[in-house]
């Protein structure tokens, strides 16, 4: 394993004081490194709050800032954040509107900040379960939660920016995470710091078709095949899986792993664009880049997210964050 450590134990820490130094311009850290929190909080705005493990930055804390999130709680690389950093955070950032909490659908990240919720008033939560590779897997009951949180995020703290209630945030929450699906392939594994060797391993022709953002398995293993063939397969899934939702405009978002270069990102993205018109959408907004990583895995998601007028308006609404920022 080769990676730029002091010690597998403080690699967090490290790495989060580092992220807010880097941008201390809009971000705080909590003193016990539970959270990162907006610098400058909108007093009356419902606060919202995500998190989870470690290892898929930017996400969540690269999108701490105005018109995404108010705070985000990290765990240790790949293990959910525990419920009293949820509740600190909670504190921390509400200024009287409540929260919304946003959940990737992960077995852990579900059960704390549930309990979280339950032991604070106020709060409301919404659940995303937009990958469509797998309907149970080792780490959940239902979907997982994947690329698809980004684009909830964005459009809910639009919203919330805007002075939208909590009780609509949820249920706008909830549509956004209603209109969007995706789903990855692996090129290699990763290799979590603490363990110092690969998660899964995968030979030179081979590929992990619909795996998750942590490395557990997808749909098949399967050889590597070209990428316009990889890309009919995980666009037919994500249009199978909409049906008559697949119709209008939408969101295009074509994600990095981490390990792949913006070159074939983009190689993707312009074999998916063109499946999807085929099929009667029009791609009207557009993301490419490594924004929910699984460390250091070679390989990719395509997330497509339906739109309407207001969920178009959102999306552009400006955003500044450390990982997006338009419109500032």
């Amino acid at each position: 394993m080769k990676k730029f450590l002091n010690s597998v134990d403080t690699v967090l820490t490290e790495s989060l004081d580092g992220f807010v130094a880097a941008h201390a311009d809009i971000l705080a850290l909590d003193e016990e490194h539970k959270f990162v929190r907006r610098k400058a909080l909108k007093p009356g705005k419902v606060a919202l709050i995500s998190g989870g493990g470690s290892g898929h930055e930017p996400l969540h804390g690269g999108l701490v800032g105005h018109g995404m999130l108010d705070a985000a709680c990290p765990g240790q690389v790949f293990t959910s954040p525990t419920p009293d950093q949820m509740m600190a955070a909670a504190e921390a950032v509400n200024t009287g509107a409540g929260c919304l909490f946003i959940v990737k659908n992960y077995e852990g990240d579900v059960m704390n900040f549930d309990m979280a919720a339950e032991m604070s008033e106020g709060i409301m939560q919404v659940v995303t379960n937009d990958d469509v590779a797998v309907e149970n897997s080792s780490y959940t009951t239902g979907r997982r939660g994947v690329a698809g949180t980004l684009v909830v995020e964005k459009i809910v703290g639009a919203a919330a920016e805007q002075g939208m209630a909590l009780k609509q945030l949820k249920a706008l929450g909830e549509r956004a995470n209603g209109a969007t699906r995706s789903m990855g392939v692996a090129l290699t594994s990763c290799t979590v710091p603490a363990a110092g060797k690969p998660t899964f391993d995968i030979g030179d022709g081979e590929m992990e078709f619909g795996v998750g953002i942590h490395g557990e398995p997808g749909r098949r293993r399967d050889r590597l095949k070209s990428a316009d063939t990889i890309t009919e397969e995980i666009c037919a899934a994500i249009l199978g899986d909409l049906g008559d939702k697949a119709k209008g405009q939408a969101l295009l978002f074509v994600n990095g792993f981490g390990g792949t270069p913006l070159m074939e990102l983009y190689l993707m993205y312009n074999s998916a664009r063109k499946i999807f018109e085929s099929n009667g959408v029009t791609v009207t907004r557009s993301l490419v880049g490594s924004y929910v990583t699984s460390l250091d895995m070679a390989g990719c998601s395509i997330t497509l997210s339906m739109l309407d007028a207001e969920t178009t308006a959102l999306w552009d609404a400006p955003v500044h964050t450390a990982a997006l920022r338009w419109g500032m």
